[in-house]
């Protein structure tokens, strides 16, 4: 994209992997909205506006849907094969990450027919670490980039970290938008960052992080959604976990409206991953029906929809034993996150 002569661009990164990226650019129609800032900022400021009443009464009318029996034995399975494990902590090491990947690879040593999770997601220092731990178990490894939580560094620092979690051998990227440069209306300047991180990323698939929390409105979490679906994301996702309000049903049913949107438009598929705050296993099967009903049932895939949670998955574990076995494990009795 041609930005506007104050927006510096991201320097360019060496060559990328000889793979080719899970995503491309905008086909057809949207090849324009792409083509410089101006023409971007009149495709996002011409979105339709969210109705917000309307958004919050179907979000609450779908939250109150009762899913029992063997359905919610099939949703409590699917809802563990959608989580990224997360641990993003000042006291991360490498023994808390090598606990984690046992965890992740069998979430229940007493019930070995639990599925595993879908990735654990570490800072980039500890991504190698991840690596050697997951080796051979189907588990991705996920890390978190440009500056998380905050986005506030320098485009070179923020692309080194990209390139520091790739090349220590992560799967996927969670990069976090500048959201000072949004909210100013710099769209080119949040464009081009992602663009370049896409580029960064290689064969490795990227989520892009809103930060719904911060961004005022619905309106706006459109417009970054389909900024970020733009610029080359494979998913969005709501939030770091860091910020209140993080992952919201109403906010979530917008992201999830935005890809449904971007598959009838250019017939490509990208993902959807709601993030902080999900802590129970009635909260994931809330967010499981808003996804069939919003989005459709091609995105009940751990492919498309992620969990980004640390301790969700121990009560998914503890619900699950309950459908089956008629009791609950006290949290004593399933291995907890260290």
């Amino acid at each position: 994209m041609v930005t506007a002569e104050r927006h510096r661009r991201l320097p360019r990164m060496a060559d990328s992997p000889s793979s080719s990226p899970p995503s491309t650019g905008p086909p057809g129609e949207l090849t324009e909205a792409t083509r410089d800032e101006a023409a971007l900022t009149r495709f996002l400021r011409g979105l339709p506006g969210i109705d917000a009443v309307g958004l919050e009464q179907r979000a609450t009318a779908l939250a109150g849907r009762a899913v029992k029996g063997e359905a919610k034995l099939r949703a409590i399975d699917r809802a563990v094969s959608m989580v990224d494990l997360t641990t993003l902590e000042g006291a991360d090491n490498a023994s808390k990450v090598r606990a984690l990947a046992a965890k992740a690879r069998t979430p229940d040593s007493r019930f070995p027919d639990v599925p595993r999770v879908a990735a654990l997601c570490v800072y980039p220092d500890l991504v190698a670490e991840a690596v050697t731990a997951l080796r051979g178990s189907g588990v991705g490894v996920a890390s978190v980039a440009t500056a998380f939580p905050s986005g506030r560094s320098t485009p070179r620092a923020k692309l080194a970290e990209v390139e520091l979690a790739v090349e220590s051998g992560a799967d996927e990227v969670d990069m976090v938008i500048d959201r000072g440069a949004f909210l100013a209306g710099e769209y080119g300047r949040v464009f081009d960052e992602i663009e370049q991180v896409r580029a960064a990323c290689g064969p490795a698939h990227l989520k892009v992080i809103l930060e719904t929390g911060e961004l005022g409105g619905y309106d706006n979490v459109w417009r970054a959604s389909w900024l970020a679906l733009l610029a080359g994301a494979d998913f969005v996702k709501t939030s770091t976990g860091k910020v209140s309000p993080a992952a919201t049903l109403p906010v979530t049913h917008v992201l999830l409206r935005a890809v449904r949107e971007w598959r009838e438009r250019t017939g490509q598929t990208r993902g959807v991953k709601p993030a902080g705050g999900i802590r129970t296993t009635k909260d994931a099967i809330r967010y499981l029906v808003a996804v069939r009903e919003v989005a459709g049932s091609d995105w009940l895939s751990p492919d498309l929809f992620r969990f980004g949670a640390s301790g969700l998955l121990n009560d998914l574990l503890m619900q699950r034993e309950t459908q089956l076995h008629g009791h609950y494990s006290g949290p004593d009795q399933v291995t907890v996150d260290l």
